[in-house]
């Protein structure tokens, strides 16, 4: 599962608003043939990206190559079931990558267009956000 090996604070603040707006940065294919955008904002877990990611390779059976373009860096925590309110922040539970509408989440290279739109359709489903299949053939 993806994670940070080392951050230099364990917990951090969640900013509201960090997923808002549309993506400048890692909004446009570059690795691979096919790719898999996200419409809209949010977290997605480091759980969902491997499933994501399961869900492709199984597809493909081996064959091409795919790239994952986001890593879960940031904390989230929680506190355990029926805690009184106080007590400091909870513990570490899971890490989330936060997009923003327009990021690249996975490239596919190697395969044919109908292989690599069926995979990574089958990745959207394991997904929280809206997604679409882009092919560079298409916009160069």
């Amino acid at each position: 599962m993806l994670g940070p090996r080392k951050t230099k604070y364990r917990k951090s603040q969640r900013i509201r608003g960090a997923d808002q707006g549309i993506a400048t940065r890692g909004s446009r294919i570059a690795f691979g043939t096919f790719a898999l955008k996200s419409m809209e904002g949010g977290e997605i877990s480091a759980r969902q990206i491997e499933a994501a990611r399961r869900a492709m390779t199984h597809h493909i059976k081996r064959g091409g190559k795919i790239w994952i373009r986001v890593f879960p860096h940031k904390p989230v925590t929680q506190k355990a079931a029926e805690v009184p309110m106080g007590s400091g922040k909870g513990s570490v539970e899971k890490y989330v990558a936060t997009i923003k509408a327009g990021t690249v989440l996975f490239e596919m290279d190697g395969v044919t267009t109908e292989i690599a739109k069926e995979a990574l359709r089958l990745a959207s489903h394991k997904l929280p956000v809206k997604t679409k299949f882009i092919d560079s053939h298409i916009l160069n």
